[in-house]
């Protein structure tokens, strides 16, 4: 926690509530930028789509990564070029199709023969890009069963697109949210450059591969830093690519904006449930429907500190406040909180800046929305 969170919670401000430091956000995009200068940076606005997050990031010369027309619409409120926006979701509505590209957004993503028909009708002459279904080996969130297609079926796609008067521009993987390693990104390019050479044989000469997201921040483990991830990178892309290296995209999310904030929850209720379990359940103001979605199976397991208890810890249990039998945070990672905490005090929750307001019920059990505030 820096000295301008602090401060600002020096102050009390209700709870749950998220607090951002943008200056961190800032600080993570040039480290990403320094780290892979010859890739356009599309932060995926997902993670956080709050206005002043796109406001700073416009502002530093970020892309987007856009999932529907409202995220779409919210980035270029904040001062984003439609060029610099790209319709990243594989599942689209015709009318968010034809919307987006009335706006001028040119790069458009499918996989799938019935999306690419799609955007040929309602964003006729656009450029598309084919996402590719990969290994996630080493993400704690993987993403690979509902997105991508295979090698074979992206081949054919990709030849047909011309024929349905769209501009065949690249492909794309995702290698799974809080990537541990570097092997998926490394294996991942190694096969779409078989279909990059494949296609140029076809007379389909690509120009981007973009890379997708997946840079972990740390959570209660050590990961790598953007620059190794940088540097196997691009060892693997000249490794496949040689001196004809195509465009290169990439979305970070988490990487820019997880560790730059932090949620202050209030303890509600202290108990031992189980005379035959010693661990105290340890019951917060926010839950898996206040936005910590992610900890779901707990694979992300947030960093937790008490703000005002001391003295000796003992293990917890930690859940929510809603009145469901799965609002249960942690049961299987070892947690452990003082031994003196008590209902009413408050403890903060580290690196929630990404997925966590964006994931927040509006109004399960009648509990108000988790308050934001960008610093």
């Amino acid at each position: 926690m820096n000295p301008k969170i602090a401060s600002f919670l020096a102050t009390t401000p209700a709870t749950p509530c998220l607090v951002l430091d943008l200056d961190v956000v800032a600080a993570n995009f040039a480290a990403l930028r320094h780290a892979l200068p010859l890739a356009r940076i599309f932060y995926a606005v997902k993670a956080n789509p709050a206005p002043p997050i796109l406001r700073r990031l416009s502002g530093l010369g970020a892309c987007f990564d856009a999932a529907s027309l409202p995220e779409i619409e919210a980035c270029l409120s904040a001062g984003a070029l439609a060029a610099d926006i790209s319709f990243g979701n594989t599942v689209k509505k015709p009318a968010a199709i034809a919307a987006a590209h009335a706006h001028g957004v040119p790069l458009f993503a499918f996989d799938s023969r019935e999306e690419l028909e799609k955007i040929a009708v309602h964003a006729p002459g656009s450029q598309v890009y084919c996402r590719i279904a990969v290994d996630n080996i080493g993400a704690e969130w993987p993403l690979s069963k509902k997105f991508g297609t295979s090698l074979a079926r992206a081949r054919g796609l990709m030849l047909a697109a011309p024929g349905l008067g769209l501009q065949p521009h690249g492909l794309s993987f995702h290698v799974g949210s809080q990537q541990t390693g570097t092997a998926a990104y490394e294996l991942a390019i190694a096969q779409v450059a078989t279909l990059f050479t494949d296609l140029k044989n076809h007379g389909l000469d690509l120009k981007m591969l973009n890379l997708g997201g997946g840079f972990p921040v740390r959570y209660d483990q050590d990961v790598p830093d953007s620059a190794h991830f940088a540097t196997e990178i691009m060892r693997a892309m000249t490794t496949h690519f040689g001196n004809d290296l195509p465009e290169m995209l990439i979305e970070p999310g988490r990487a820019i904006v997880g560790d730059a904030g932090l949620i202050a929850a209030e303890v509600v209720l202290v108990c031992q449930r189980l005379e035959a379990d010693p661990r105290r359940w340890v019951y917060l103001d926010i839950g898996r429907y206040g936005g910590l979605a992610e900890t779901e199976g707990e694979a992300i397991r947030y960093p937790i500190t008490a703000a005002t208890a001391s003295g000796p810890s003992g293990p917890v249990v930690l859940a929510g406040p809603s009145c469901d039998g799965v609002d249960i945070l942690y049961e299987k990672s070892p947690y452990e909180l003082p031994l003196a905490l008590q209902s009413g005090q408050r403890l903060l929750i580290h690196n929630t800046g990404a997925y966590v307001t964006s994931y927040a019920s509006q109004n399960f059990n009648g509990f108000t929305p988790l308050a934001e505030h960008y610093l």
